[in-house]
């Protein structure tokens, strides 16, 4: 048999064959938030630029995201907070030393942080184990000072991994990762020093991939936020399900881009069916899974 390379972090798990149970209050479908708040070198490190596919940065290039953190995560914020949304926040701990606003509302929300790495300039992937370690050991410390909480979830910068990140992660204390978009369920992932849970990430319905690399209009990408809804809760009468949004302030908080956001996820939240739908945090989901009986979750 032809063997190619390959990874032993989880097994293969049809949802066709794997245990049946509910969210809380008896809910089929969880529903999270994640708003991704980061801080970019000037002139350096990686871009996102979709005139300039290279990723090379540029002064136009470092101004744009750095919009993200004057208007557009405020206008996310007002969204949210219109609507009594939780969010999971996944956050570049060099926010903290750039942008104690956005702290101060996080810390006034009461949202789920997560950690997502120095900044999203650099990625974890290329480092040497002991100066990934300490990359990650300083973005916790960092968020658990300025925070007010200790982060046990981890998003990567890029969602981009080492071949050890799981195993540092878990070893740095960390219980629950969204790096790897394999299911619509949580997942349990093998390290080297013990389990550690998956919670689903979407890269699909991310604002950074559809509408920066894509190319997708607001107005597509609303579509999707919606037909991604309707389509998992209708599936989450065979299965519980996790509905996640990925969001970036730089992108969707362009006005013309935050409109039909904004009717999406009114939709969503105003559904005739909303008391199937849980809607909650990255962190609650993993606290709750954490909770139900071994051999339930695959």
């Amino acid at each position: 048999m032809l063997k190619l390379p390959g990874h032993t972090r989880y097994g293969y798990s049809p949802i066709v064959k794997r245990p049946d149970y509910t969210w809380p209050g008896g809910k089929r479908l969880a529903f999270y938030i994640a708003l991704n708040i980061e801080h970019f070198a000037f002139g350096a490190g990686l871009g996102m630029d979709p005139a300039n596919r290279s990723g090379q940065q540029n002064t136009r290039n470092f101004a744009w995201r750095d919009y993200g953190n004057r208007i557009g995560n405020w206008r996310l914020f007002e969204v949210l907070d219109e609507l009594k949304l939780p969010a999971t926040i996944l956050l570049n701990s060099m926010v903290c030393y750039q942008y104690p606003e956005i702290i101060e509302k996080i810390k006034a929300r009461g949202d789920d942080v997560l950690g997502h790495g120095r900044t999203n300039a650099e990625q974890l992937r290329g480092m040497w184990e002991e100066d990934e370690r300490r990359a990650i050991e300083e973005c916790t410390s960092v968020i658990e000072k300025h925070a007010g909480t200790r982060p046990t979830g981890w998003m990567g910068p890029g969602a981009m991994e080492s071949s050890v990140t799981p195993d540092l992660l878990k070893e740095s204390g960390y219980t629950h990762l969204l790096d790897w978009p394999l299911d619509d369920q949580p997942a349990w992932m093998q390290t080297r020093s013990g389990p550690l849970l998956s919670i689903p990430y979407p890269m699909e319905l991310n604002d950074a991939g559809s509408q920066a690399h894509r190319d997708h209009t607001g107005r597509e990408f609303g579509e999707m936020i919606v037909d991604q809804f309707e389509e998992l809760l209708e599936q989450s009468e065979r299965a519980p399900l996790v509905f996640a949004l990925a969001l970036h302030g730089f992108i969707v908080g362009q006005p013309f881009r935050l409109r039909p956001l904004r009717q999406a996820i009114k939709h969503c939240v105003e559904h005739r069916h909303k008391d199937r739908v849980w809607y909650t945090r990255a962190g609650d989901i993993a606290q709750y899974c954490f909770s139900l009986p071994k051999g339930i979750i695959p």
